[in-house]
């Protein structure tokens, strides 16, 4: 018998003076089996990072992501299911990358730990020719202040202010610092 995901809600209201959005959202994050608390919140706060004004079938949304190679962990539609954003969490082969930049019109990959360094090392090179390709990287220390936020049912506040990330909830904050290669 398959083990079943796991179901977090989250409340979250962003703040980002950075991009003049700000927006209250009620999400639902399903926690896959082989996925950690740690790389939900990274999910969770890629979206409150990169969300924008537009509503319904356009707005960025999680995807079914570590449980299918055919989408990402987040994207952003047009609604004639063109892909404008295409966002992968971790450290993908050259394979998946050519895929993703073929498909969508703009690509993010979020590293968020300290192998990632090595990752972009080793493909660095490779990674110079996708032309609508970005690379997003969260410290290792900072995610892991993060994840003690994490909570079934949470309500968190994100503040995004000269690049900087303060997240807060009834059980504490972090402040995150991600940076682009």
């Amino acid at each position: 018998m398959a083990i079943k995901s796991t179901v977090f809600k989250a409340s979250i209201q962003v703040s980002d003076m950075d991009r003049s959005h700000y927006q209250g959202y009620d999400l639902t994050l399903a926690l896959h089996p082989s996925e950690t608390e740690e790389r939900m919140m990274v999910r969770l706060i890629t979206f409150a990072l990169l969300a924008d004004e537009k509503t319904g079938d356009e707005q960025l949304s999680f995807c079914k992501g570590i449980s299918t190679d055919e989408e990402p962990d987040l994207w952003q539609k047009t609604l004639s299911d063109d892909i404008t954003l295409w966002i992968d969490l971790g450290q993908p082969d050259e394979k998946r990358l050519r895929k993703a930049c073929g498909r969508g019109e703009n690509v993010i990959i979020v590293n968020y730990n300290d192998k990632s360094d090595i990752w972009w090392q080793q493909n660095q090179g490779k990674l110079s020719r996708f032309t609508n390709l970005k690379v997003l990287r969260f410290a290792e220390a900072e995610v892991i202040e993060l994840e003690k936020l994490c909570q079934r049912s949470m309500q968190l506040n994100v503040t995004i202010q000269d690049g900087e990330v303060w997240v807060s909830s009834d059980i504490g904050s972090c402040t995150l610092l991600p940076s682009y290669r």
